[in-house]
């Protein structure tokens, strides 16, 4: 799947996009506000990361900023079955010199539109660190609403972390929206 939106691209990541990746989200204060990501983070992760097979119902994106002459990677984007949360989840994550310029919120809207019109999910949950209120700030923009909290794994701090798990509950009486997403 692919989308655009007014500044940036979400497409499948490509393996030769492992370089990029690991310089992106090669940083302590990006992997230790995710769950699944080790620390340190090398190319080869990223290379063994991109060569895995997925699933209809685990879509992946690379996040792509094109305010620029030419188009940088600054983040990845998706949604996958979670059990533990009872569905399936959106999860993403922003280099660091991409904070703060409305990327996620961006990115996070037009995967809404791949999980409703695509996927033809009827919600999504999602869940962010405690020490992240940033993550719950996107989240709560694009129309999330708490449900509790727990513990989640940290796989590069090597310990359960206190999160705090969402929901979202798509409308069925929301009119469609126009989204240009690709297959």
């Amino acid at each position: 799947m692919f989308a655009r939106t007014k500044r940036l691209t979400l497409r499948p990541g490509w393996p030769e996009d492992a370089a990029a990746i690991a310089r992106a989200i090669g940083h302590e204060e990006v992997v230790t506000k995710l769950s699944r990501v080790p620390w340190p983070y090398t190319e080869a992760n990223a290379a063994e990361w991109l060569a895995m097979p997925r699933a209809k119902d685990n879509v992946s994106l690379s996040i792509l900023a094109h305010e620029e002459a030419t188009p940088r990677l600054v983040g990845g984007i998706g949604i996958h079955p979670a059990e533990d949360l009872g569905g399936y989840e959106i999860g993403y994550w922003l280099t660091p010199d991409a904070w703060g310029r409305g990327y996620a919120t961006e990115a996070g809207k037009a995967v809404l539109g791949i999980a409703r019109f695509a996927m033809g999910l009827k919600s999504l949950r999602s869940r962010y660190f405690v020490d992240n209120p940033a993550s719950g700030k996107v989240l709560t923009k694009l129309g999330f609403r708490p449900t509790g909290r727990t513990a989640t794994y940290s796989l590069a701090r090597g310990h359960a972390v206190e999160s705090v798990t969402l929901t979202l509950d798509f409308d069925a009486n929301e009119p469609a929206c126009r989204m240009p997403i690709a297959a």
